[in-house]
């Protein structure tokens, strides 16, 4: 500011003439040079902020020194503050953030995906954006997408992602807009582009032609997108649920509100219900109520303690004698779906230690303590499960009722500090609030995990041959089964337990496939390997090269391995990432262009997991059934608003 003062002094000399007074060269200080731009207003500020108590500081500072802030990023507690930003000096800036990634440190805890739909309906601007890699830039229409479901006007949401961000940032006359002398940056898609699994059939950069890729001379294209989307349907904003209470419950708790649903025992009734869902070995087996008579369009369900004991026409005693009667609206009840791959249920934030199981020991580096007496020190996911953390309870909320957590962190994640023996995985119910809680623990021990790798560009690792060797050792069974390493090692060799290898690398996937025939040579037995992460398994599906999906390529590596008839399921990284399964699903049948089904699509977040990770006994009789208000669990017009529990003998309204 003092430089700036200065310069305002000197110039309103020297434009009086007074030549003589200046007193030297122009004031200036290249370490204050763009700060000095930023007083004057020359030069843009995005500042990366979070909480409510540094967003209040920068409108201070903003106010304090007159300066303006064009964009607010991440900003996951602005939503709770917007008339303060509203105080910000020289205007109201953007505010940029994510849809529903939140929680994954103590500055993201109290982030909503009611966010955007909060702010803009006090006219701040909003902008969705990506944090590639955490979130690929590719997929950054489908942020659009969850915020215009959770309540964001359509045309907001799709400016989020077009004019919005070119506004703020000073280029809105060139990019952004279709009109006339802007840039001819345009993109035709096979659906309005706020329906999920939205492609681009072309996309012109400049007015040329980048999508589909021009093939080379002599070749032709034979890209196909868009196939299943012929519908009129297709074409229009997807119609969303109303989100007001809940919307209004988060501002009303500041951003925490209580997530636990009211338990039922007893009779509970849900009405104007479409169909109803159960769980089959080949996945989903759908019965429709407009098929029990021809002038019956929606039936009722019926169920005590947690059971349905009525489906269709039910007489109108036990609608009478339910303690609630539930309007579902058209919708639908299904299976609960399961995740995978994250440390759901072992900790409330990831980026905070002190709330979660901590640091383990990783055999290949040091000593194991005395008194764990076990080679490997294999440990056990269940002994630190936390139940009722935010990310099980929002997953829950959305139909996944099911997950199984391993201590296992890929190398990418946890670089140096990936352990190679990662131990016991476990499975438990969502919605559970302890684990002595009737039906919390579906199963203690699930999967033995392992994590291969190479070196973490950080600090060198141990070797991959080195892993696979003590691999190897463990497989044959060279330790004593007296002990927790040898016996689980064992169960795995023997086929008894999965073991689930967390690996990317299509060579080292080989070796490991190579390492399986021969302990199964050694010892006859019938190991039952799984790959976790295996970004590059499509290689060993078939000889091909990268396969991006539409509109790049008509193969996806899910539909190349599915097509090969490998068994595959869905898996996530974050545990922010669980109440998006759904969705994840809908998107893996909708971008293989008719070649994965309804029912392939749920089995790769239910069966196909429970088979890969030996879940056992979740069958059509224990299985929680999700309730869906105005939709099926694939339509972006459902929410959810129960879950039935046998289980847990009880009804879950939520």
């Amino acid at each position: 500011m003092k430089i700036k003062l200065a310069q305002d002094e000197y110039c309103s000399k020297a434009e009086q003439g007074l030549w003589h007074t200046l007193g030297g060269p122009f004031p200036e200080d290249l370490r204050w040079e763009m700060l000095v731009e930023v007083l004057r207003g020359r030069v843009k500020i995005s500042t990366h902020c979070y909480e409510v108590v540094d967003l209040d500081a920068m409108v201070r500072l903003s106010n304090e020194f007159q300066f303006s802030i064009a964009t607010l990023h991440h900003a996951s507690e602005a939503w709770l503050i917007p008339k303060v930003l509203k105080r910000m000096w020289g205007g109201i800036p953007s505010i940029a953030l994510f849809a529903t990634n939140y929680r994954y440190k103590r500055e993201a805890y109290r982030g909503s995906e009611f966010a955007a739909r909060v702010l803009a309906d006090e006219g701040i601007p909003v902008i969705m954006k990506s944090d590639h890699p955490v979130i690929n830039s590719r997929y950054l229409m489908y942020e659009a997408q969850q915020a215009h479901y959770f309540g964001l006007p359509p045309h907001l949401a799709l400016a989020s992602v077009t004019s919005t961000p070119a506004i703020a940032a000073g280029l809105s006359h060139r990019i952004g807009i279709l009109m006339e002398g802007s840039d001819a940056d345009v993109v035709l898609w096979d659906s309005h582009p706020l329906r999920l699994g939205a492609t681009p059939v072309n996309v012109w950069i400049d007015g040329i032609l980048q999508i589909p890729v021009p093939p080379k001379t002599g070749e032709e294209n034979h890209i196909e997108v868009g196939k299943g989307k012929e519908g009129d349907e297709w074409r229009q904003v997807p119609e969303t649920p109303n989100w007001d209470k809940e919307r209004d419950n988060a501002i009303k708790w500041d951003g925490l509100p209580p997530l636990e649903g009211r338990k039922i025992e007893g009779k509970v009734a849900f009405i104007n219900v479409k169909e109803i869902l159960r769980k089959s070995e080949n996945g989903l087996i759908a019965h429709s109520f407009n098929s029990i008579s021809e002038d019956m369009a929606m039936g009722s369900v019926v169920v005590m303690d947690g059971v349905i004991t009525c489906a269709g026409v039910c007489n109108n005693t036990d609608l009478r004698e339910s303690s609630r009667i539930v309007d579902v609206q058209g919708g639908s009840i299904a299976p609960g779906l399961m995740t995978y791959g994250s440390p759901l249920g072992l900790g409330e934030i990831a980026g905070e230690a002190s709330t979660t199981d901590g640091e383990t020991y990783d055999a290949f580096k040091r000593d194991v303590p005395k008194i764990l007496d076990d080679t490997g020190a294999i440990v056990r996911a269940v002994d630190a499960l936390m139940f009722g953390t935010r990310d099980s309870l929002t997953a829950y909320r959305a139909g996944v009722t099911l997950a199984t957590s391993s201590l296992a962190k890929p190398i990418y994640m946890a670089g140096p500090d990936a352990h190679i023996i990662a131990g016991l995985s476990t499975s438990f119910r969502t919605g559970s609030l302890h684990a002595m809680q009737r039906g919390a623990i579906v199963q203690d021990i699930a999967a033995l995990h392992v994590v291969i790798g190479k070196s973490h560009p950080e600090k060198r690792r141990v070797s991959v041959s080195t892993q696979i060797a003590g691999l190897r050792r463990l497989l044959y069974g060279w330790e004593s089964q007296d002990k927790e390493t040898g016996f689980w090692f064992r169960k795995a060799a023997e086929g008894v337990v999965p073991l689930v290898i967390e690996v990317d690398s299509a060579d080292i996937m080989a070796s490991l496939l190579i390492l399986k025939t021969d302990v199964e040579d050694n010892i006859g037995s019938r190991m039952r390997m799984v790959f976790s992460g295996a970004a590059e398994s499509h290689l060993l599906a078939k000889e091909i090269g990268k396969l991006p999906g539409p509109p790049l390529s008509n193969d996806t590596a899910l539909v190349k391995l599915v097509e090969q008839g490998v068994v595959v399921g869905l898996g996530i990284r974050g545990a922010w990432e669980a109440r998006n399964t759904r969705f994840d699903a809908e998107w893996a049948a909708l971008e293989s262009n008719g070649r994965i089904s309804k029912n392939q699509a749920y089995a790769l977040v239910s069966n196909n997991l429970e088979k890969l990770l030996g879940i056992r006994g979740i069958d059509d009789e224990t299985t929680d059934l999700v309730v869906y208000e105005g939709g099926s669990m694939f339509d972006l017009s459902s929410k959810v608003i129960g879950v039935i529990s046998p289980g847990r003998k009880l009804v879950d309204l939520l």
